[in-house]
């Protein structure tokens, strides 16, 4: 069988498998800027919280995947949950540094002019700061994103969902019957989503980002 015949006899499968790609990804995404956003803001003011709090974020990186996931199915067993975990915790990093450095940057005339206004420093830091760092912010965002649609495949190996079981099956009976299919289906399901989901977020990123900040 050809790898065009294997995808579409199989394509109800690939099709949900790329639902919940998508869905672990968003999924990870938006808690990794609840959490790394937040983080970047509580230290952003303190240089020595700021270094502690990207080279803690650094730190999970440097953990294998399929060691982190293994680690995981103690706590959460198999299946999405420790998916998703995995892939919070390696998102961190690039949003909550960028964070830290985009607020860190914030021209300083711009605030005193804020604090002339007599806005307080939490207005100062969502009225002004927030809104000027944000591109950098989101450059992390997108980063972070790119990092964990690969990442993600690796879940397959907790049963979790996703592409990764295409090329986990493939690759579990390598040489039989439309195994080489599954592998390239996983494997160029994903590039083209990590394409997609970089173009849909540099257009949020400009629908987002104030007028006057767009290069």
């Amino acid at each position: 069988m050809t790898f065009a015949e294997y995808v579409r006899e199989n394509w109800i499968t690939i099709v949900n498998d790329t639902i919940l790609h998508v869905d672990v990804t968003l999924a990870a995404v938006a808690i990794a800027v609840v959490i790394g956003v937040g983080l970047g803001m509580l230290t952003y003011r303190r240089s020595t919280l700021a270094a502690l709090a990207t080279t803690t974020t650094g730190a999970f990186l440097t953990i294998p995947s399929v060691a982190l996931l293994g680690v995981l199915i103690a706590p959460f067993g198999l299946g999405v949950l420790p998916v998703l975990v995995a892939l919070v915790v390696y998102a961190l990093l690039p949003i909550t540094r960028n964070t830290i450095v985009g607020l860190q940057e914030v021209d300083p005339a711009v605030v005193e002019a804020g604090r002339g206004m007599g806005l307080s420093r939490t207005r100062v830091l969502w009225d002004l700061r927030l809104p000027l760092a944000w591109p950098v912010i989101f450059a992390g965002v997108r980063v972070s994103t790119q990092i964990i649609i690969g990442i993600a495949a690796i879940g397959a190996w907790v049963k979790g969902p996703g592409l990764g079981n295409q090329i986990f099956n493939g690759l579990g009976r390598f040489g039989g019957a439309n195994s080489l299919n599954q592998v390239l289906t996983g494997t160029f399901g994903i590039v083209v989503l990590a394409l997609l989901f970089d173009l849909a977020l540099a257009g949020v990123a400009r629908f987002t980002t104030s007028r006057g900040l767009r290069a």
